[in-house]
């Protein structure tokens, strides 16, 4: 049944962090079919806010190198730490492609908090997707993403709300920790 397919990938789906990847390359054509899915997320007026730009190979590599620019650039030489600076390098290098997820919002038709809601819907799409697809992922969003519309040439209306990194991986599939959902929702009936 399509249900018990679609329930169990949404059980399953786990943030995979770069470090449990194992450097095999995803083709593009699986890349597509992960940007495909978040194109289906609900949209309120069809604005499709959502823009992705998709890093790989040596981009990526750049990027990481940005993104540690970045950290000792805003962070007090007290507070900075080589070992951060170092892991994100390192994140980006283990990663097959970072996709930058970016939203085009439009304040003249709706609320902030619609665009963003949907652009939400179409991130877990594609982190269903790639689940599905037996693709590592998950959605950081590092203290840097406003200075990236610099970095990426943006449009105004375009705002970053993070990196989706995506990678094959051999980790064992875990249990979620959630609290019974009985405890979360209340029946009216009358």
């Amino acid at each position: 049944m399509e249900s018990e397919i679609l329930s169990s990938i949404i059980k399953r789906r786990r943030s995979i962090f770069p470090p449990s990847y194992t450097g095999k390359e995803i083709p593009d054509e699986m890349i597509v079919q992960v940007l495909e899915s978040a194109n289906y997320a609900p949209t309120h007026k069809l604005t499709q806010p959502w823009r992705f730009i998709v890093l790989r190979k040596e981009a990526k590599h750049k990027f990481g190198l940005e993104l540690a620019r970045l950290y000792k650039e805003q962070t007090a030489e007290a507070q900075f730490l080589q070992k951060k600076y170092d892991a994100l390098v390192e994140k980006a290098d283990l990663s097959s492609c970072i996709i930058v997820l970016n939203a085009k919002l439009s304040p003249e038709l709706l609320p902030e908090w619609e665009e963003i809601a949907a652009f939400a819907c179409a991130v877990q799409n594609m982190s269903l997707t790639a689940e599905s697809l037996k693709i590592g992922a998950y959605w950081s969003s590092p203290g840097t993403i406003k200075q990236l519309p610099e970095y990426f040439g943006m449009e105004e209306n375009e705002r970053c709300f993070g990196l989706f990194f995506m990678g094959f991986h051999n980790e064992e599939p875990r249990a979620a920790k959630r609290t019974p959902m009985a405890d979360k929702v209340r029946w009216i009936e009358a």
